[in-house]
């Protein structure tokens, strides 16, 4: 029996992370999921934060999503995400200014659709910094 489980999380550029894990919490709509090796297979949708991955030799992985899809298999766990952003690489003042462009659309949206549009763009930069400083306190 394996102990370990393969993990993929993918965004629409690149493989961000490829590789065999204990154990993944990942934000699920509904609250946080976890997922061990042999999990019962599973479609579904998952909101913009954290996906934490415990690796095979105790080591930790942090990846952001901007929300996306997740497939879990019992011996393979999919997340497929516009973005994706190994916490390793989240850049602070980037964050921040994206944030702040985010907060201002929202101010100046025209339309419903403008305003639906930016309040998703300013909670997926409100994760990405919640995110960012979750990764950095763990280090």
């Amino acid at each position: 029996m394996a102990n370990t489980i393969h993990v993929d999380v993918v965004s629409a550029e690149e493989s961000v992370f490829s590789g065999e894990a204990r154990f993944v919490a990942l934000p699920g709509e509904a609250g946080e999921l976890g997922v061990y090796p042999r999990h019962t297979p599973l479609i579904t949708r998952i909101k913009p934060g954290s996906v934490r991955i415990e690796m095979a030799d105790g080591g930790e992985e942090f990846v952001f999503v901007a929300g996306g899809i997740l497939e879990i298999q019992p011996d393979r766990v999919t997340v497929l995400s516009d973005t994706a952003v190994r916490g390793k690489d989240l850049d602070d003042e980037k964050a921040s200014a994206a944030r702040a462009a985010a907060e201002e659309a929202v101010k100046n949206a025209r339309s419903d659709i403008d305003l639906a549009r930016a309040q998703s763009e300013l909670a997926v930069m409100a994760a990405q910094i919640a995110a960012l400083r979750k990764y950095r306190q763990k280090k």
